[in-house]
């Protein structure tokens, strides 16, 4: 998974619209990703395709979006490959200091 779409999915802990998206992964990585809005779309087009996330209301022209079941379990997947990431490479850290 990608880091564009892993916090778009993050972000989808409760329904949001696209702007909501776009601002909630710039607040929560400190501005360090600043997602234009054609990734955005693009992305999240790709995912309701893929079922992972759904339209969850259509509201005064804002597309409110919402992970699915299948999107809930691929973020578990991701999060537990994560950790083991972050388990090895805590491990060998020391490896890389001069």
């Amino acid at each position: 998974m990608t880091e564009t779409a892993f916090y778009i999915l993050l972000s989808l802990t409760k329904p949001r619209h696209g702007y909501g998206i776009v601002k909630h992964v710039e607040e929560i990585t400190g501005a360090r990703i600043r997602l234009g809005s054609g990734t955005v779309y693009g992305t999240l087009t790709k995912m309701q395709k893929d079922g992972v996330i759904t339209v969850f209301a259509d509201e005064e022209k804002k597309t409110l979006y919402e992970m699915t079941e299948i999107g809930k379990k691929l973020m578990t997947a991701e999060i537990s490959r994560l950790r083991e990431l972050y388990r090895n490479a805590l491990q060998f850290e020391e490896a890389f200091h001069d």
